[in-house]
């Protein structure tokens, strides 16, 4: 099933309590998505993120990024939040389009090989 979301309206900031860094920022979405349309975004929004120099204090925990139908961003500090802008529309623009395409159930490797690679964890 497609799934398509956009931005409705200005991102609102909140509090956060004291002893915490930034704020909490909601950015409010055309509907509420589903799981799936939700971890493409905060994976791609991770991996957009990675190694960006402005984003000391954001947290982005996969299975609360999206909350309803808003996006909510934790730890978000003044100096940053501008640089923000680009990488979370692209994650948007990512969503809509891997939530277009069939889920690849195809595996990189067999179950004994996933195996092999875990018990060598505690060897």
């Amino acid at each position: 099933m497609s799934e398509h979301y956009e931005i409705t309206s200005q991102p609102r900031g909140e509090p956060l309590p004291a002893g915490c860094v930034g704020v909490r920022v909601r950015v409010p979405l055309s509907g509420r998505p589903s799981r799936r349309w939700s971890h493409a975004f905060g994976g791609h929004l991770a991996t957009e993120l990675t190694g960006h120099g402005g984003v000391g204090h954001l947290r982005i925990n996969l299975d609360q990024i999206v909350q309803t139908d808003q996006i909510v961003l934790e730890g978000v500090e003044p100096g940053e939040a501008s640089a923000l802008a680009e990488p979370l529309r692209r994650s948007i623009d990512a969503a809509n389009h891997a939530a277009k395409a069939e889920p690849n159930l195809t595996r990189n490797v067999t179950q004994r090989e996933a195996n092999a690679v875990a018990a060598q964890i505690l060897d």
